[in-house]
């Protein structure tokens, strides 16, 4: 692969400014087992090579699954003549590449995810077994249950990073994950409980929680063990009364508020987006860049985080795909907004260096800033003591819906259960549980949140951006936390 990668820099033209070029062997293994039996068992295996050039200031972009010396050559051709063709239609670029892209990217090194087990060692007998458990669990519920399905998803990439500033990164990172989904019905209405996170049901596999390692990961999940209740709360919501419409208390478990941190403090401190690059897809962002220091997100007690360099979140590596260090970065800091994730390009043109946020969704594809784990910072109190000091509210698991503006302010999210709280203690379920707000006031009624003995990395392998479609794999640090005066309800 490393050949490859120094071949294609070799070949590039005079004219090219600057250019970098990944090389890589993505694997990905996923096994479902569905109520009725195994539902699919899919090993994929990919190859290729996507090269980034600038001429005049203006990129340009190709990628080939073709290594030989032709296929390197046609794939040099592709960008270099992309990027000509659009600098012809641009104004003349006159900056320099460190101006565009800052302090060069220099490091050679080598780097490899932590995974105790390798997860493509493991025999498909043993996952399919573990995961048929889990379903054979949840099924006792009772016959109102009427879909299960239990999978585990492993990937693997090696990835070679190469540019003509003289970097050279070569990387392998390991990622496995699992997770179930119970459907119940009992011909009027349909409820769904997930374990351990949740993930849209359009995606097939990827669901559940995800880490940065190896198959040690699948057993600490504990799918058997968990099922059992799952399948009963699925059932249960189904004669669960109505969560009522009112403003209120609302205490928000730690997986349900991933969704809440990556929608309101996520995508919006991306500088890409702040800088307009997805306005026309996408939509903005509140976090403009002459607000930072003095826009308050929230309360005193919301601080933000973005880093990289956990071991274990699925949102971790060494390099990002621009050869820049993994590595965290303030992004709400006391309630205030203060930072932006970024790439080079991003950060050089807010005068900064690069946050080392910039990924590609495999070898066909050209970074992005995406998140890398996103972390709200811990509190001092926790989930039972949230729930003994209020008087009168709602606890909410589990996302099942959302809906955002593009300026990421005004939202609506639905979440899969819900338990009213009545005088400091646990009531009724309820379904159909929904939450609005505008992202600055909902945050700043943020009055309590639980401590580190609660706090959780979940990993998340679904979060889209990008036009092509780019899927990135992203950490969320998450404790409950609680809201208060939160309009609620089931509409």
């Amino acid at each position: 692969m490393r050949e490859y990668a120094e071949a294609a820099l070799g070949l590039l033209p005079r004219d090219v400014e600057y250019a970098d070029v990944r090389v890589v062997h993505r694997t990905h293994e996923l096994v479902l087992v569905e109520h009725d039996g195994p539902g699919e068992v899919a090993l994929n295996d990919s190859t290729g090579l996507g090269l980034r050039v600038m001429v005049d200031g203006v990129w340009g972009f190709a990628a080939t699954h073709r290594l030989d010396r032709a296929g390197l050559a046609d794939v040099v051709t592709q960008a270099v003549g992309q990027a000509r063709a659009a600098a012809q239609g641009a104004p003349a670029a006159r900056r320099s590449i460190a101006d565009r892209l800052g302090p060069p990217v220099t490091t050679r090194t080598r780097w490899r995810s932590p995974a105790e087990v390798d997860p493509f060692t493991v025999s498909l007998a043993s996952k399919v077994d573990l995961l048929a458990a889990a379903v054979a669990e949840a099924s006792t519920a009772g016959p109102m249950v009427q879909r299960v399905e239990a999978s585990m998803d492993f990937f693997r990439d090696d990835k070679v990073f190469a540019n003509t500033e003289g970097a050279l990164i070569e990387q392998t990172i390991t990622e496995s994950g699992a997770g179930l989904l119970v459907i119940a019905s009992d011909g009027n209405d349909v409820q769904r409980r997930s374990y351990p996170q949740s993930v849209p049901r359009s995606i097939r596999g990827q669901r559940g929680d995800f880490a940065t390692a190896g198959y040690e990961h699948i057993p600490s999940l504990r799918l058997p063990e968990e099922a059992a209740r799952v399948g009963a709360e699925a059932v249960a919501l189904l004669t669960a009364p109505v969560c009522p419409d009112e403003t209120t208390t609302l205490v928000i478990s730690g997986t349900q508020l991933a969704l809440l941190l990556h929608e309101t403090a996520g995508h919006p401190m991306e500088a890409d987006r702040a800088l307009g690059a997805e306005a026309s897809l996408a939509g903005g962002t509140y976090a403009a860049p002459e607000r930072r220091g003095t826009l308050r997100f929230g309360a005193p007690i919301v601080s933000v985080v973005a880093d990289a360099t956990v071991t274990g979140g699925l949102g971790s590596y060494g390099y990002d795909d621009e050869g820049v260090a993994a590595q965290r970065t303030d992004l709400i800091r006391d309630g205030v907004f203060v930072g932006y994730l970024s790439g080079r390009e991003s950060a050089a043109e807010l005068g900064e260096t690069s946050s080392g946020a910039a990924r590609a969704d495999g070898w066909q594809r050209a970074p992005l800033v995406r998140m890398t784990n996103l972390c709200l910072l811990p509190g001092d109190s926790s989930l039972p003591e949230m729930i003994e000091t209020t008087k009168r509210g709602v606890l909410i698991d589990m996302n099942k819906s959302l809906s955002i503006d593009d300026q990421r302010m005004s939202f609506r999210f639905g979440a899969e259960v819900g338990w009213e709280i009545r005088d400091g203690q646990l009531g009724r379920m309820l379904k159909n549980c929904t939450y609005t707000g505008v992202t600055p006031q909902l945050w700043a009624g943020c009055d309590a949140l639980g401590n580190a003995t609660e706090y959780r990395i979940h990993g998340i392998p679904s979060c889209n951006k990008g036009e092509p479609l780019q899927v990135a794999h992203i950490g969320h640090g998450t404790v409950p936390a609680r809201f208060r005066d939160v309009r609620v309800g089931a509409r």
